[in-house]
């Protein structure tokens, strides 16, 4: 029997196209296969692929077998002509010569690219140098800043303290006041300033915490989700919002992760507004007091911290806000609108055009005294300065804002005015807000800020009785 090599085979199978092709895909099939990395489908592998990735070498040596033509390496003289170094970015690659097989530059062109090129790096050498001399601006600005906070430390600690209430009204402790409290004697000042009248001592919080400690158990114990929103929204037991204090603490001073659970001042914060809500149960918590608490926490202890907080939210503007007292709120959002007007006209017009009232962005300032809208040193230096003046300053602070970003504010319509006011940028400076501030008059026709709500509180008495039915009748 006659033995056919796989050649002859094909030979004589030449004449039948169909029998080749399924010969052929037979042939294939037997080659050994090549080891590379094999290819997937969805449902089974597929055969491996031959010779996936070809070295740079192999593959010339094939075309060159192929075509019978020996590629000619590049000269590496001819890369560059003109130029001795490497070029270091990306705007350098202006000075290399074209290739080959463009038409080269001319020297007219060669010399302009050059001076352009001359011009880029002056110029980022220009930056680079204005750059520097601005961190070292700040440097000696917060040398300066930092040599001032402690000698004006050593001003307080050995002169103001020990004589606070023969001191505190002197023209020298009020701009010494003014320019910020150091930070080591902050939580002291604020204490002395706001005082405690309602005679509350350290053994007073102990036992209002231990009453917030008990209704925490009894809530985690007894209480399901329900009742304890019912009973959140129920008026006649306002202590059920310790709960809602859990939600709001996570939303306390977010960036800085000290707050939050299993933060360092988590059950700190927790301990003081739950003891509050325990001692006001006819204010309890209302959104916005944590970020007072945290503050206070930031400098002062514990006690201490409770004992401010307390005295703080019982002075009258802070208790006409937390007990949403809309009377009381009208009469403060009426006398800002009387100094608005007054320091800014051109504004208070724009704000009036769109019907734009100082509730949409009085309310969020005031209720957390600016603690959660500005950044917090410079929130720390307005309380500061509100300790020192009082409910006033805190208006003064948002017309001073408003000064700060007039301009801005009169290229917008009440939507993005509004979004403006409610997050304010972040890049705010205490130099230039408090020199908006100090240009701002709390003064009208000759009457301070005292005097013009006071005037509003007569006028709405008088109002008042006027529209009364017993006086109709």
């Amino acid at each position: 029997m006659e033995v056919f090599s796989s050649q002859e085979l094909l030979r004589e199978l030449s004449f039948f196209p169909s029998e080749i092709n399924f010969f052929t895909k037979r042939m294939k099939e037997l080659k050994p296969a090549v080891q590379s990395a094999p290819g997937w489908k969805l449902f089974g592998k597929v055969p491996p692929r031959e010779n996936l990735q070809k070295d740079s070498k192999i593959i010339q040596q094939e075309y060159e077998a192929r075509t019978g033509r020996m590629c000619k390496p590049p000269l590496q003289s001819s890369r560059r002509k003109n130029i001795e170094f490497e070029p270091l970015s990306t705007t350098a690659l202006i000075l290399e010569d074209r290739p080959s097989n463009l038409p080269a530059k001319s020297i007219e062109e060669a010399l302009r690219h050059r001076q352009e090129y001359d011009e880029m790096v002056a110029e980022a050498k220009k930056r680079e140098i204005k750059e520097a001399h601005k961190r070292k601006k700040i440097m000696k600005e917060r040398f300066k800043q930092e040599e001032n906070i402690a000698s004006a430390m050593v001003i307080w600690i050995n002169e103001i303290l020990p004589n606070w209430e023969g001191m505190r009204s002197t023209r020298r402790v009020r701009e010494l006041w003014w320019q910020g409290l150091p930070p080591s004697v902050r939580g002291k000042v604020w204490s002395l300033a706001v005082g405690n009248e309602l005679n509350i001592t350290p053994e007073l919080y102990e036992i209002f915490l231990s009453r917030a400690k008990e209704r925490w158990k009894s809530f985690s114990e007894t209480s399901s989700e329900n009742d304890i929103e019912d009973a959140g929204a129920s008026a006649a037991d306002r202590e059920a919002s310790l709960e809602l204090i859990k939600l709001d603490i996570s939303r306390t001073f977010p960036s800085l992760y000290i707050f939050q659970k299993g933060g360092p001042y988590h059950d700190l914060l927790h301990s003081v507004l739950g003891a509050y809500t325990c001692y006001r149960p006819d204010v309890g918590y209302v959104q916005g007091m944590s970020f007072i608490a945290a503050v206070l926490i930031l400098n002062l202890e514990e006690a201490d911290a409770f004992i401010a907080f307390a005295n703080l939210l019982n002075k009258p503007c802070q208790l006409a806000f937390f007990r949403v007292d809309h009377s009381m709120m009208l009469k403060y959002f009426a006398a800002f609108e009387v100094f608005f007007e007054e320091n800014l006209p051109k504004l208070f017009l724009h704000f009036k055009s769109y019907n734009l009232t100082p509730d949409i962005y009085l309310i969020d300032w005031i209720f957390t005294l600016y603690s959660k809208s500005l950044p917090l040193d410079l929130a720390c230096r307005v309380w500061d300065v509100f300790c020192r003046d009082g409910e006033e300053f805190l208006f003064r602070t948002g017309l001073g804002i408003l000064r700060l970003y007039e301009d801005i504010l009169l290229q917008m319509d009440f939507i993005h005015i509004a979004q403006f006011l409610t997050k304010l940028p972040e890049d705010i400076t205490s130099e230039k807000l408090f020199s908006c501030i100090a240009a701002i008059q709390m003064q009208n026709s000759n009457k301070k800020w005292a005097q013009v709500f006071a005037s509003l509180m007569k006028d709405n008495k008088e109002g008042d009785k006027n529209h009364s039915p017993a006086l109709k009748s």
